[in-house]
């Protein structure tokens, strides 16, 4: 927790409750262990998608689907949400999930190595209005090339988890060696989206640290 936790605590209880399938969801991923996005990150997505009002879009990283049919919840319409999982075991949870909440028709799941499904996305000139990045956290800095391309001019990118329960602020070396490279490149993924004249991006301390970037060019 990077922001005082009775504060937060408060905050979260301001919020309305989750659906029951999707409180059902997450629980069913919290007792396998399996990371879902924190309760500000929601509220963040929900405010997001309301405010813009995306007609696609992109998720890197679906694990068990929670996040997906969360956004899901806030779109119109015609709006479609297409993510991308590579582990076996969390394509079939997922696709049960969205199965289970009847949302086959507006959330495509892409199986494979997300590196190589962004390339080909790339490729084939799509554009997304929005873009959710919430896999792998050593990778984002060699999946921004890719996601920049897929993003619509005025598209907005969030990134999740990026202050790393706060080590993020802390020397390379204080932090355990098992980490460093996370650390390292996550240090390159921050700077690169604040310090890119295409994007305007602030980082936000809540959940485990979001960044919101919109692109300017």
């Amino acid at each position: 927790m990077i922001t005082d936790e009775r504060i937060a605590r408060y905050i979260e209880s301001l919020e309305a409750e989750l659906p029951p399938l999707l409180r059902e969801i997450e629980k069913e991923a919290l007792q396998d262990h399996v990371p879902i996005i924190k309760k500000p990150t929601r509220s963040l997505l929900r405010f997001l998608i309301h405010q813009n009002r995306p007609k696609q879009i992109l998720e890197v990283g679906a694990a068990v689907g929670f996040s997906s049919l969360l956004m899901s919840e806030y779109l119109d319409e015609e709006a479609r949400i297409t993510t991308i999982e590579k582990v076996p075991k969390r394509i079939e949870e997922a696709k049960n999930n969205f199965k289970r909440a009847s949302k086959e028709h507006v959330i495509t799941l892409l199986e494979g190595d997300a590196t190589q499904i962004l390339s080909a996305l790339s490729l084939e000139g799509k554009k997304y209005d929005m873009i959710f990045m919430d896999a792998a956290k050593g990778q984002y800095i060699h999946f921004m090339e890719d996601v920049l391309n897929l993003l619509a001019q005025g598209g907005t990118l969030i990134s999740d988890n990026v202050l790393q329960d706060g080590d993020i602020v802390e020397s390379r070396f204080a932090v355990t060696r098992r980490n460093r490279t996370i650390h390292f490149r996550m240090r390159e993924y921050l700077y690169s989206l604040t310090h890119n004249e295409a994007l305007d991006t602030i980082v936000l301390p809540i959940g485990d640290g979001v960044t919101i970037s919109k692109k300017q060019k």
